[in-house]
């Protein structure tokens, strides 16, 4: 019932039956017994030591050194490889201690909220639009601005103006003020100023029209009340000789004193306000915005766990510094599954922890700096096919072909919770699980042809795509979140409208089944693998194929999936069990990591840790980062 779409290295695979009964397959195979693997020798290091290539261009240069090799096997192109060395040359690393100083950008820095941060951010950018000669653009900024600085100026205004009236005791031009006015604490207000007026009449021995204000204006809005009590004690008032006598009101030194308290109480609330209005007038240093940007920029580059010595230039400011890491050497492994590790996921976009499900029926967490086991996932009857991890690592989702998609909170990993469960009526095997940018909405794909959008709120399914003919690999929402993405058995991608539900495109290249799809960060560009041995980039502009990667094995019944590192890299797992890095642009490999034993199914990238995880039919999890002290460039990638 898995649609012939299982692992060749287990005979009960092959057998395994979709429905909840299924049982953990047979771990007596030949070649895939658990092993004792150590840390290949060398010396527990953090997952911080990897080095970058000094220009994205570099890994252009090795595949243009590939190709150069290809077209000449007599040629080894000497001369391009001692470049390339002498580039890596003297590279040094981050401890991740030394990263973890750096204060970490939350928002607990500014509120951003705040109207004055608001009216900064206003100058700024119009200072930057000023400066650029956009001019018409930048009194268009400061019009819409104004209308809330007017609004805001007049609150302000009104307020100084019920200072002074409470000061003068004009008690019906405070009345006036407080029904016309814009006051976001209206009725605190409108309490105190009532309760003023009421001890006073109390001063003055006007008991009648005491009694009055207590009942028609102050009782409305004892939900206003300093304290728990204040009501009561303004209440007994009306029997006692001196205000003084209410244990709430010992301290009432006169009706002057109190409307002095009262004045600067009110100028208290609004004090933020009338500061915020003031730093207008504040200087704005020259190009702020330039200076600001070159500050988070450098920030980045402080705080990543490894970069070159040359200060480097960042293309973009759309997506955080990341430079352009080619591994080399196996970091860790990490061992404890009892069967073949399907897929892997960064807990959090920070990795310092990876997640891996399997074949035994679990998912396991694991300290990417210790290679430690920190816990495991049990509630699964059956296989784990996919899982994906929310950016804050809070929620883990997990696909399996008990036909259900469990949602876990591992908020606390030592204590992690299965909260959800969703069921899809003994449909098949779910294959595919991810979220949509907003992480609202699961997406879940699988056996059954047929992919399904999960409200998260709700707790249900709120949409279904139909349309492929044979069962759905993988399936992802584009960066916009408008289109879910898919690839198929059928050998088709195909593109859904998330709102209509219907299918937007169908791309027919593939020759034989898709066995994942992947994009890139900038949303512009879809990776493709599929078992006619190659994986294929697209331009999701304009829908064409852009290029094949090729050299690795994708033929045989497993999903071998791939996908980007960075901007400039490619990288797929490989029947052959080796773990291929491919240039983005020239198609070349600049890579093979070989150290899998069985099959490697799945490979991926984390910028922040600078290591890349690839998960296999060995029964093992594996880490790789690159060494400055070794070859930066494979041997056999120039064979």
């Amino acid at each position: 019932m898995s649609d012939g779409i299982e692992d060749s290295s287990n005979v009960s695979d092959l057998t395994h039956s979709h429905n909840s009964n299924a049982q953990l397959e047979s771990t007596t195979n030949t070649h895939a017994a658990p092993r004792t693997v150590e840390n290949s020798g060398r010396r527990p290091a953090p997952a911080a030591y990897l080095q970058a290539l000094p220009s994205d261009s570099a890994a252009v240069e090795i595949g243009n050194a590939v190709a150069a090799r290809d077209t000449n096997p007599l040629s080894t192109e000497p001369d391009m490889v001692k470049e390339l060395e002498k580039q890596l040359h003297g590279l040094h690393y981050h401890h991740a201690e030394r990263s973890r100083l750096c204060t970490e950008a939350s928002t607990e820095l500014f509120d951003a909220d705040s109207p004055r941060i608001r009216r900064d951010i206003v100058r700024i950018i119009a200072q930057y639009l000023d400066s650029q000669g956009y001019t018409s653009t930048r009194v268009t900024l400061y019009d819409e601005a104004n209308v809330k600085q007017q609004r805001e100026n007049n609150y302000i205004s009104d307020v100084v103006r019920l200072r002074a009236a409470i000061l003068d005791g004009e008690w019906g031009e405070v009345d006036r003020i407080c029904s016309s006015a814009y006051l976001k604490d209206k009725k605190h207000i409108l309490y105190n100023v009532y309760k003023q007026q009421y001890l006073e009449l109390i001063d003055d021995s006007e008991s009648q029209k005491a009694f009055s204000m207590l009942n028609k204006y102050i009782k409305p809005l004892e939900s206003q009340q300093s304290f728990q009590g204040e009501f009561r004690d303004l209440c007994y008032l009306l029997t006692t000789k001196s205000i003084q006598d209410a244990p709430a009101f010992r301290n009432w030194d006169g009706i002057a004193s109190s409307r002095e308290k009262l004045a600067e109480y009110l100028q208290n609330i609004l004090e933020f306000e009338i500061v915020g209005r003031d730093s207008e007038q504040q200087h704005l240093r020259p190009n702020r915005l330039v200076t600001l940007l070159r500050q988070a920029v450098a920030y980045q580059v402080e705080s990543c766990q490894y970069h070159s010595e040359a200060l480097p230039m960042v293309p973009t400011l759309l997506n955080d510094y990341s430079p352009v890491v080619v591994p080399n050497t196996e970091q860790f492994s990490f061992v404890g599954h009892l069967g073949n590790i399907k897929c892997t996921a960064y807990v959090g976009q920070y990795g310092r922890y990876v997640a891996s499900g399997s074949s035994d029926n679990t998912i396991r967490i694991w300290d990417t700096e210790t290679s430690e086991c920190i816990t495991t996932l049990r509630g699964h009857t059956s296989r784990i096919w996919d899982i994906c991890v929310d950016r804050e690592g809070t929620t883990l989702i997990s696909a399996s072909g008990d036909c259900t998609v469990k949602i876990w909170d591992i908020r606390d990993l030592h204590k992690p919770q299965c909260i959800s469960t969703v069921a899809t009526d003994n449909s098949g095997d779910i294959y595919s699980v991810s979220l949509n940018p907003l992480e609202s909405h699961i997406i879940m794909a699988g056996y059954d042809h047929t992919i399904r959008l999960y409200d998260r709120v709700t707790g249900r399914v709120v949409q279904t795509f139909h349309g492929h003919d044979l069962s759905v690999a993988q399936a992802v929402s584009n960066p916009l979140g408008n289109l879910i993405i898919s690839g198929s058995k059928d050998q088709t991608i195909r593109f859904w409208d998330i709102m209509s539900g219907t299918c937007v495109k169908n791309l027919r290249s593939h020759l034989g089944e898709v066995t994942s799809v992947a994009t890139s960060d900038s949303g512009m560009l879809l990776l493709s693998s599929s078992k006619d041995n190659s994986n294929r980039l697209w331009d999701l502009r304009s829908l064409k194929r852009l290029c094949r990667y090729k050299g690795h094995q994708n033929t045989s019944k497993n999903f071998i999936r791939s996908s980007f590192i960075g901007d400039s890299l490619v990288v797929g797992g490989s029947e052959d069990g080796t773990v291929y890095i491919w240039d983005r642009e020239s198609t070349k490999i600049v890579q093979r990591l070989d150290g899998h034993q069985g099959i490697v199914y799945d490979a991926r990238w984390n910028p922040k840790q600078g290591i890349l995880c690839s998960a296999s039919d060995d029964w093992t999890l594996k880490t790789w980062w690159f060494d400055p002290n070794k070859p930066s460039i494979s041997n056999n990638t120039l064979l």
